[in-house]
């Protein structure tokens, strides 16, 4: 299932960027979270999942990012699990994105 839950960056920044957008959900400690993330970014913390699968549209458009994106398509794979039919992992991570989309955001 992982690999076809994989988008491209420029794919992630082409869905952002248009209306309305998609929930954005940043698989990261919150250390990281708080050195740099993408705007509009939820952390995934435990009450944030809780709230995702029970309150959330099994419809709804959701991006996973995370550094690298490795935890991103675990997380992307674990909603896809519980039947969100529309979630997707940004391949490369934000660590991709501040090369390649974003050179302003911080490098960590």
């Amino acid at each position: 299932m992982g690999a076809n839950l994989k988008i491209s960056l420029q794919e992630a920044a082409d869905r952002l960027a248009a209306d309305p957008r998609p929930k954005l959900l940043d698989i990261r400690q919150q250390a990281e979270y708080d050195l740099v993330r993408l705007p509009d970014a939820i952390l995934f913390t435990d009450e944030i999942v809780e709230e995702i699968t029970q309150g959330w549209d099994r419809d709804t458009e959701i991006i996973c990012y995370c550094h690298h994106g490795i935890r991103s398509l675990s997380a992307a794979t674990y909603l896809a699990e519980q039947g969100f039919t529309n979630v997707s992992s940004m391949n490369g991570g934000i660590d991709a994105w501040a090369k390649e989309i974003d050179p302003t955001l911080p490098q960590y």
